[in-house]
């Protein structure tokens, strides 16, 4: 059985791998890697790249506060800063293993604030709720506000939605059914997974009882103004980088908005960090609205790089402070789908 485990995990690394290998070779397979060093070093404006890194290092933050006040209903208490610790740490463990950051944060106020694995679990299955609601009323209202923007768009450079489509090759199409695919197969399972935590009962009460902790939050503005925080400082973190090169600059907020929602949809696909899909998706955007190819694959190509590497550097740092935080173990017993619940300060 532990064999089995090994080899699934070992096979998930490799399928996300491959995945976005795949996409990104297809994508920069002609691509003259000579350049990069010239973009960067003498045509981008690193000002607003520098600009944009508070507000990733902000979203992420605002995730951890409002984590922590998810967990206070159910009588989890973690601290602000092992609970933003885990989240940097988690975003970074997702690079190495899609997904297992949902997982890893958990482990991670289990072990330093003796939280519930199983509750916290809960509640982060509450905040990707409440965070795709969003996703999708912005993508409603995008698409809404937009729709005048594209017609614009089509009557002054003359293209129509035929054309539009002709520029997106039968290689794309191929793509973003492989991405499809591989989104079904995630969330297929990750309903495989949920189903074998369901046949213990003690698991099921627990995740319960985070799932519907948002109805014992105490501060529900400053929860809500926490949730619009993340996503506005997703934005911004994103919007910036676009002063940074001049083919992108130019284009204004309705663009940024448009390929922002985009890629948020496409890195569901189950790659690190969505490298392959998010690539594919934000430069196509980038190409309709009339940036050039080799300029749109400069853009995903360097952006994605930069903050990635802030994610690793957010995580190796959580990594070094958590070392240093003292640790508080909660001895938890299952009876009758009720935590007995004992908190042992350690240190």
């Amino acid at each position: 059985m532990e064999r089995r485990k090994t080899f699934n995990d070992i096979l998930k690394v490799v399928f996300s791998l491959l995945l976005g290998g795949l996409i990104l070779y297809w994508m920069y397979r002609d691509f003259d890697f000579k350049n990069v060093s010239r973009v960067l070093l003498h045509e981008m404006d690193w000002t607003w790249m520098l600009l944009s890194f508070p507000f990733g290092i902000l979203a992420q933050m605002f995730r951890g506060w409002r984590w922590q006040m998810s967990l206070e209903p159910i009588g989890e208490h973690a601290r602000a800063s092992t609970s933003i610790n885990s989240i940097f740490l988690s975003y970074a463990a997702s690079l190495v293993v899609p997904r297992v950051g949902e997982f890893a944060r958990c482990g991670v106020l289990k072990r330093y604030d003796g939280v519930s694995f199983t509750k916290a679990l809960g509640t982060v299955v509450t905040e990707r709720i409440i965070d795709s609601l969003l996703v999708l009323a912005i993508t409603l209202l995008t698409l809404f506000f937009q729709l005048r923007v594209f017609d614009r768009f089509f009557s002054r450079t003359g293209t129509n939605i035929e054309i539009m489509f002709d520029r997106f090759s039968t290689a794309g199409y191929v793509v973003t059914a492989v991405c499809a695919i591989a989104a079904a197969i995630l969330l297929w399972y990750l309903l495989r997974r949920f189903s074998v935590y369901n046949k213990v009962k003690c698991t099921i009460s627990g995740i319960m009882q985070g799932v519907f902790s948002l109805r014992g939050v105490k501060n529900m503005p400053l929860y809500v103004l926490f949730t619009l925080g993340i996503w506005v400082s997703y934005f911004l973190h994103y919007y910036l980088t676009f002063f940074c090169f001049e083919a992108t600059s130019g284009l204004g907020v309705a663009c940024a908005l448009v390929t922002f929602i985009v890629g948020s949809i496409a890195v569901i696909v189950p790659t690190p960090n969505g490298a392959g899909p998010w690539h594919f998706a934000v430069k196509t955007m980038l190409i309709l609205y009339g940036v050039g190819e080799t300029d749109a694959l400069y853009f995903v190509l360097i952006v994605h790089s930069v903050q990635t590497l802030l994610v690793i550097l957010l995580g190796v740092y959580s990594w070094i402070a958590l070392s240093f935080t003292s640790v508080r173990t909660k001895v938890a017993a299952c009876t009758a789908g009720n935590d007995d619940q004992h908190t042992i300060n350690n240190k």
